[in-house]
């Protein structure tokens, strides 16, 4: 009140603003009240003869009766506030307040007079949420009052600290007049919670005992400044029975604690325990009291700015720069009742005397600047204001806020800040699982599955790695992928190496007693040559294992099936004309056969040749139209975490084609082996064809499922060992018994041991 007082003589003494003109104003108190605000509003607009009237410097007692109240400041309080905005608007009377932050005062439908000097509960929110979140803060509880200013300003911020991902833990309310024992209820459950901060909308008064319960604040505070003269004219003023002096009189005799001798100015209802009569004379210089500590003044700041943007509304509305016959003073008959006065305040832009730019924006808001304070505790148990910081709304993002952190006291005096959370932050290689029913500030920590990482603490979700990258052990960066193929020096890699081995050494062997012994009858049956080429084909298809072993390259993936498939059938096809010169070598003691003499040597070529030639044009025109390649799968990371260096086929029918190629020539092989089972048994070679047919046939039947359903380097595994399989049983069924019977029994090779004449 005493710095509008002070506002307005500064004014009415500065020749440079409103020159020729002199504010009045009347002053009532609305005791905080919508009710008795609206009551001192009516009170106030019947007095217009004498409230905030305009006068001419030289006829001060003559006022402007054609003119309403051009402007209003006030209240404090948002509640009120908004029932006086919404009376004055149809009228467009300006409301300036001090102190009325509530957003809902933002609406202009409603509220179309209305402006403020303190900025808006919007940004204090902004501010609030950046602060908290500054100081990692995401789980808070809510405090705050029955009244606009607190719904609203909390409604914001939760709504807005959410969208930054706090939680807000808890709300509790304070009692319009709360008792110690509520105060200290409040105080316990605070203590009590796991959250360890707490956002309050509510006034210092309301605040002050509970803050003397928990101790260690932070606060936003509007900006204070040193208004110069203003503690000298406090300090000057008196006691007095004028009208407009009752509540400067009331805190006289509160302060000295006297009786002044015009008590029939104080009101009605006015009681003290006074005894001792004030003269008036005392001096304020001597005590202390909040009343004449003025160097960091804040709220009447506030007050100051809103007389100065009415005077210079002023100013602008009555023409005080205009030229003509009353250059350098003031029009004195613009109407107040148009609007245009509301017009000249919304486009108020001026820099005080404290160097700030005073202006509204298009809601009526001024510069959304604050002091960020810290609330500590002094020797004398009193708590004083210390900034700590500053925020200023009007500032890029990311510059707003400003902490200086070592000069905050926190709770029970400690130097670190405190740390509010439901659950501790997941470290890296981890992520937040949120618990069910409980905020998503509430989580379990979960591990990254393999191939994903987390590299920051508190990750919400963890990053799968890029293709052929994956995972370390801590699940905190991503690593170039281990390769996997069959190799050389695995143990695997190993056995069948030396089963490849073996078995080349096995048909070298044989291939060895063979030709020792070529001039025999059991190696001369059945054309030796043949004979020879079988044992040549099963050495290719023992050593064409060795290409599907070690890393794939461009020349292996081209030549591991065209070796195995052609190997094969080239084996498969001399087994075939040996089943069909057996066959008919028992028919020719039939009279008038003459199958052998149809079946030379050429024709038992040209099969082979004939039945090998399709498998070598399959096999060359998948290499040269849709060749394999090396590839490296990433599809069995998630199960290995390693990538499988394989041969990629473009065309997947070609190896069926060239598998159903060689199981067809099986199958001819094993009916007509079949039908010769019933031949002599001295010798009868077609059975042990076979018996060898029937376990390429279960190797390579069992093969297929096996094959498809191995992972990475097994699939390849799975192959060369039915490739092994299949060839030691061809090699031990064909050859083994010519072997035993040659090395073993010479005495059975002999001409009519073939025949099945020899007996023992």
């Amino acid at each position: 009140m005493m710095a509008m007082i002070f506002a307005v003589e500064e004014i009415n003494c500065n020749s440079s603003l409103l020159p020729g003109v002199k504010l009045g104003y009347w002053i009532m108190d609305s005791c905080n009240h919508i009710h008795n605000s609206l009551q001192a509003l009516l009170s106030l607009l019947g007095h217009s003869k004498a409230i905030s009237s305009v006068t001419k410097a030289n006829q001060s007692s003559t006022c402007l009766y054609y003119s309403p109240v051009p402007a209003v400041i006030g209240l404090a309080s948002s509640s009120p506030t908004r029932a006086i905005a919404q009376t004055l608007g149809p009228f467009n009377i300006p409301l300036v307040s001090y102190f009325a932050t509530c957003t809902c005062l933002t609406d202009k439908r409603l509220y179309p007079s209305f402006l403020r000097t303190v900025p808006s509960d919007v940004f204090q929110v902004r501010g609030l949420v950046n602060l908290v979140t500054y100081f990692g803060w995401f789980w808070v509880g809510t405090l705050g009052t029955t009244d606009d200013y607190s719904l609203y300003g909390i409604q914001a911020f939760s709504i807005q600290f959410r969208k930054e991902g706090g939680c807000v833990a808890y709300h509790r309310t304070i009692p319009t007049s709360p008792t110690v024992a509520e105060i200290k209820e409040i105080a316990d459950k605070l203590q009590s919670s796991t959250a360890r901060v707490v956002v309050v909308f509510a006034t210092e008064v309301e605040l002050l005992d509970l803050l003397l319960e928990v101790m260690g604040t932070l606060g936003f505070s509007f900006p204070g400044v040193n208004i110069p003269g203003f503690q000298e004219f406090l300090l000057t003023v008196r006691p007095s029975p004028k009208p407009g002096m009752e509540f400067f009189n009331m805190f006289w005799e509160e302060h000295f604690g006297c009786k002044l001798e015009f008590e029939s100015q104080r009101p009605k209802d006015y009681e003290a325990n006074i005894v001792a009569v004030c003269t008036g004379s005392e001096d304020l210089r001597y005590t202390d009291s909040s009343y004449s500590d003025v160097s960091q003044v804040r709220i009447s700041y506030n007050v100051y700015k809103a007389v100065y943007t009415i005077a210079h509304a002023l100013h602008k509305f009555l023409k005080c720069d205009s030229t003509g016959l009353n250059e350098g003073l003031c029009e004195m008959h613009n109407s107040f009742a148009n609007g245009q006065f509301l017009q000249d305040l919304k486009m108020v832009n001026f820099t005080n005397q404290f160097d700030e730019k005073i202006y509204f924006d298009s809601n009526g808001e001024p510069v959304p600047l604050y002091d960020i304070v810290n609330w500590q505790e002094s020797s004398k148990d009193k708590i004083s204001f210390i900034k700590v910081g500053s925020y200023d709304g009007s500032v890029p993002q990311g510059q707003q806020l400003k902490i200086v952190k070592n000069t905050i006291v926190w709770t029970k005096k400690q130097s670190q800040v405190p740390v509010s959370q439901c659950s501790t932050p997941c470290p890296p290689g981890s992520r937040q699982a949120t618990r069910q029913g409980e905020p998503k500030c509430c989580f379990d920590c979960l591990p990254c599955a393999d191939g994903e990482i987390s590299n920051q603490t508190g990750s919400s979700e963890c990053t799968k790695c890029p293709e052929y990258f994956w995972s370390d052990k801590e699940k905190v960066k991503c690593v170039a992928g281990e390769e996997e193929f069959l190799s050389f020096s695995d143990t695997m890699g190993i056995i069948l190496v030396a089963l490849t081995l073996l078995g080349f050494l096995l048909t070298t062997i044989i291939t060895i007693v063979f030709h020792s012994f070529r001039f025999t009858p059991i190696v001369k049956a059945n054309n030796s040559e043949i004979s020879f080429l079988l044992l040549l084909s099963l050495k290719l298809c023992f050593l064409c294992s060795l290409v599907f072993i070690g890393q794939p390259s461009w020349w292996t993936c081209r030549l591991r099936q065209a070796a195995f498939g052609i190997s094969f059938v080239l084996c498969l096809s001399c087994l075939l004309v040996k089943t069909i010169v057996v066959l008919l070598a028992f028919r020719t003691n039939v009279p008038g056969s003459r199958g052998r003499k149809l079946f030379g040597t050429s024709q038992q070529r040209i099969l082979i040749i004939c039945a090998t030639a399709p498998q070598i044009c399959l096999c060359s025109g998948w290499v040269l139209g849709a060749p394999p390649f090396p590839f490296r799968n990433p599809n069995y990371q998630a199960l290995t975490g390693k990538i499988v260096v394989e041969c990629k086929e473009p065309w997947p029918p070609g190896f069926y084609l060239l598998l159903g190629y060689i199981g067809l020539l099986a199958f001819v092989c094993l009916l007509l082996a079949f039908f010769g089972r019933k031949l002599p048994d001295t010798f009868n070679e077609a059975k042990f064809i076979s018996f060898s047919m029937l376990i390429f046939w279960a190797v390579w039947i069992s093969f297929i499922p096996a094959y498809v359903s191995s992972p990475g380097k097994f699939s390849v595994a799975v192959e060369i060992f039915a490739i092994l399989a299949s060839s030691f049983g061809l090699l031990l069924c064909i050859f083994v018994p010519k072997c035993y019977i040659i090395l073993l029994h010479p005495e059975r090779n002999i001409k009519k041991g073939m025949t099945g004449k020899y007996q023992r």
